[in-house]
């Protein structure tokens, strides 16, 4: 091999977009179609003959494993980001072949219980698994690449999840229409060999600086727990807390969405309405996570989000807003505002996860620390939607709008009251319970 060739292997293999932020992307946006779930659950079951309802826990577990996993496998992540991300491409890959073929097996048996366990098995234990370590296995790797500008590197990537339901709702629904009656088995049958091929570039290309030492093993075997001695036990207990609010809250709403835009008279434009919030989500990552990183606090973020989303859902509740909207089309305009930054801040509460806790506490064993914390999600992903939809059941009336839908107004402004509380609490925490930190205070324990 020549001089050249010699400098232009070296080149790449040492820049920081081909191994971190590239490989980065391609996991994210792979494993962030997870929540696309919700344009084909209706399909899925009417073809294996169950109930939406029955169906629908595919997805919570899929979230709930997803943190479940991250919290259990981070210090395989923290060892060998190979290994995890391709447990994470193995797995989510074969999760989602996996469902397909029990849909397709329910289709061929309506009705049966097997094909509703093995979507369950597939879609949310294998997938789960898939996402967990898919999501951590670059975080810490952009953040060594990137340690000038560490919220802006883990936003992009973190926005490629975000992004995901965007980029691949319209694609879905394309192979949906195109495949005929069979297609919804289809779609996961190519779609499993689309996300592999993805995912497994993105396991070739992953790596971390080579000037990077992780510490020794036995040094390493003590340090997810001396580094998180290294502040009180009150100040990680209060990360998790607003993390675990602010995804329940952003569940809670986003859940009721699509009920909420119908009920204020947009019915019409609800795909459109889906695909903005979904933008919204995206660069709520990517912005306040990159806002973040010319801040002396991170935490000062968190502070602003709850904020932003206490005024506005205060806005909403005493203007009435979703019981008025259809008529007046300020109300309408509030509401929307109101989902739109309540998408960014559930996107940006992601995002600046891993790097708060960097600045609190170190690098060594950020991949752990941040595994631990993802189980916020899990258990938001079973509280989130089934609270919202808990409330919308108990309180109110259905009522039937002049365009003949069934809405809820008392309901989706019940649910506003919960989460209007939760941010209060969530704000509350994160003055008292975080303490500041300046980015860099803490010492890595090695």
């Amino acid at each position: 091999m020549g001089e050249a060739s010699v400098k232009k292997a070296s080149g790449w293999r040492s820049n920081k977009w081909v191994r971190a932020a590239i490989p980065a992307l391609l996991l994210h946006c792979s494993i962030g179609t997870v929540y696309c779930w919700s344009i084909f659950s209706q399909e899925i079951a009417d073809y294996i003959g169950f109930s939406k309802g029955a169906t629908e826990w595919a997805f919570s577990f899929a979230i709930f494993f997803l943190g479940m996993s991250a919290a259990f496998l981070g210090n395989v992540v923290e060892k060998d980001i190979h290994k995890s991300s391709l447990i994470a491409t193995i797995c989510f890959a074969g999760g989602m072949a996996g469902t397909g073929f029990f849909i397709w097996f329910g289709g061929k048996n309506p009705g049966s219980v097997l094909a509703l366990i093995g979507i369950y098995v597939c879609y949310g234990l294998i997938m789960g698994i898939g996402l967990g370590t898919g999501y951590l296995s670059p975080v810490k790797t952009l953040m060594l690449w990137f340690s000038d500008r560490k919220g802006l590197a883990t936003g992009l990537a973190v926005a490629g999840f975000g992004a995901a339901k965007a980029i691949a709702s319209p694609i879905m629904q394309s192979l949906l229409a195109n495949l005929g009656e069979s297609g919804i088995y289809k779609m996961f049958y190519i779609l499993a060999v689309v996300y592999f091929v993805m995912m497994f570039v993105g396991h070739l290309l992953l790596a971390k600086p080579a000037d990077w030492h992780e510490p020794a093993k036995k040094e390493k075997g003590q340090g997810l727990m001396a580094t998180l001695k290294t502040r009180p036990i009150s100040n990680y207990v209060g990360i998790w807390l607003m993390f675990y609010i602010n995804i329940t809250c952003g569940l809670a709403l986003i859940s009721q969405e699509k009920m909420i835009v119908k009920c204020i008279g947009l019915a019409g434009v609800v795909g459109i309405v889906s695909t903005v919030s979904a933008i919204f989500n995206a660069g709520g990552r990517l912005g306040f996570s990159a806002m973040a990183d010319k801040m002396k606090d991170r935490n000062t973020v968190y502070k602003m989000i709850f904020i932003i989303s206490i005024a506005l859902t205060a806005v909403v509740l005493f203007t009435g807003g979703i019981k008025n909207g259809s008529s007046n089309m300020f109300l309408a305009i509030l509401v929307l505002v109101l989902i739109m930054m309540v998408n960014a801040g559930y996107g940006g509460g992601f995002s600046n996860v891993p790097t708060l806790l960097s600045d609190h506490y170190g690098m060594g064993s950020i991949s752990a620390i941040h595994g631990i914390t993802l189980s916020a999600w899990a258990f938001a992903g079973l509280t989130g939607n089934q609270m919202a939809a808990w409330i919308v059941k108990t309180f109110g009336e259905e009522i039937t709008t002049a365009e003949g839908l069934t809405v809820n107004p008392t309901g989706y402004q019940y649910v506003l009251y919960a989460t209007l509380a939760l941010y209060v609490v969530a704000l509350l925490v994160s003055m008292f319970l975080v303490k500041p930190s300046e980015a860099g205070e803490a010492v890595d324990v090695h």
